[in-house]
């Protein structure tokens, strides 16, 4: 397999002048960092999609990582069996694919900056951190892996060039982003709500980028690539409507958001049709019957069948069918205006699958995403958050952790101030967040010998 030693390259090793390693080792160190890292345990008590306290049957952030390492393992299993042509020759992209080490590692760290109550708390700190660098979720992540992960003292998880590049969904800066969205810098001109219950969250999406203070940790990603191919794939967008984002992702990265995709669209159906939150009618309405599926007509009514079949195991069996035909629909596309194959080979679904895909993605959204029911807890956890973040801003010295108001005081500026806030409530599981909200505002809880 050709594996140039650039891409083994750790950050501490860059900055060092050490040798790197071989890929066996490093990447399989990768891996072990993400699993054995208080931010991936974190995540059995950060949210999917419904509430910690609805069962111990649903899937949490934790377990849908977990289950998109799988496929993403899959996928690239795939790509192997179909990369051998007739001859028994390996087409040329196979020896550029993530190993399986690696691949699992990208998969299971991919959620790691994603903060209590889901996309809601990440909306909350975008809102509390809109002057000061924002928020969102994928650069969390890569926070995490290059500053805030326990493995070494400064450079976080301090995984591997490729692996780190694998990860990194949106590589542009959050002020480059916003430069190109007026509207939302305009509503960054008005002032703070005096009442975060009346807030329009809707208004303050983040905008998909990475944090200026990772600037150094993209530019040593990109490092191995020519100037043309950096240029293309930073490039940010022009968009007529909401915020402009990158149009490019690296291979790896290609993998493990089509696993992500398919780990939403099917897995987290799984849950809903369990919870009775989606019914045998309406299922039949939107996709059994959709012109996607009469177009592509990847599966029957024997799917329907098993999926309500009030039997756990002919869900089981209706699901791994139907990420089964997902995984086995992958190919290999190759994009002519890069040239270096991380940037030039893209994973993709064939057009049946990617459409049916889609329609699960949509359907999945419309009848359990966005029900109130859903959406109800998802603003609770978002307040939990806005009360938070505007108490710690303005009592740090009396209510952060010693040792967050400790890295706090050793900040030079306002923003890295801020920024350490953030870091600390990003960091909480819903419990956790909970908790401390309780022990704070709630009169009759909470006590100094409490453990949160």
């Amino acid at each position: 397999m050709l594996e140039q030693m650039e891409w083994t390259q750790r950050y501490t090793d860059f900055l060092s002048g050490k040798d790197s390693r071989p890929a066996r080792i490093v990447y399989q160190r990768d891996r072990a960092r993400v699993i054995h890292s208080a931010s991936f345990r974190r995540l059995q008590a950060k949210t999917q999609i419904f509430g910690l306290n609805e069962s111990d049957f649903f899937r949490t952030r934790l377990t849908h990582s977990m289950e998109v390492a799988q496929i993403g393992s899959g996928l690239v299993e795939q790509l192997i069996t179909v990369g051998i042509d007739d001859a028994g020759r390996e087409k040329e992209y196979v020896q550029w694919l993530p190993s399986m080490y690696l691949i699992e590692g990208i998969c299971l760290a991919h959620d790691l900056g994603h903060p209590p109550y889901g996309h809601g708390g990440e909306v909350a700190l975008n809102y509390m951190m809109r002057h000061y660098g924002g928020f969102e979720g994928n650069a969390q992540t890569l926070r995490i892996l290059s500053k805030l992960g326990e493995y070494t003292r400064e450079n976080g998880l301090d995984l591997s060039r490729r692996a780190t590049l694998g990860v990194m969904k949106y590589p542009a800066v959050y002020e480059d982003v916003l430069s190109k969205h007026a509207d939302y810098q305009n509503k960054l001109q008005s002032p703070e709500t005096s009442d975060f219950r009346v807030l329009d969250f809707n208004s303050w999406l983040p905008p998909k980028s990475i944090y200026k203070e990772e600037m150094p940790i993209l530019e040593w990603a990109l490092q191995p690539f020519n100037e043309s191919d950096r240029s293309l794939f930073t490039r940010v967008a022009e968009s007529d409507g909401g915020h402009s984002r990158t149009q490019y992702k690296a291979l790896d990265t290609t993998i493990m958001e089509l696993a992500d995709d398919i780990a939403y669209g099917i897995h987290d159906l799984e849950d809903a049709v369990a919870m009775k939150m989606v019914g045998r009618e309406i299922w039949q309405k939107e996709v059994m019957d959709s012109d996607e599926l009469m177009r592509y007509p990847l599966w029957g009514d024997e799917m329907t069948e098993r999926l309500f079949s009030n039997s756990s195991k002919g869900r089981k069996h209706a699901v791994s069918q139907m990420v089964g035909i997902m995984v086995e629909a992958i190919y290999m596309d190759e994009n002519p205006n890069f040239s270096h194959p991380l940037l030039a080979y893209q994973a993709r679904l064939e057009e049946g699958a990617m459409a049916v895909l889609e329609l699960l993605k949509r359907f999945v959204f419309k009848n359990v995403i966005t029900i109130a029911e859903v959406k109800q807890m998802e603003y609770k956890g978002q307040l939990i958050v806005l009360e938070l973040f505007k108490s710690l801003r303005a009592n740090p010295g009396a209510l952060l952790p010693a040792k967050h108001f400790a890295k706090y005081q050793a900040q030079k500026t306002e923003q890295e101030q801020q920024r350490v806030i953030s870091d600390y409530i990003a960091g909480m599981t819903n419990t956790y967040a909970s908790r401390l909200y309780a022990k704070l505002f709630t009169a009759t809880q909470g006590s100094i010998f409490d453990m949160l």
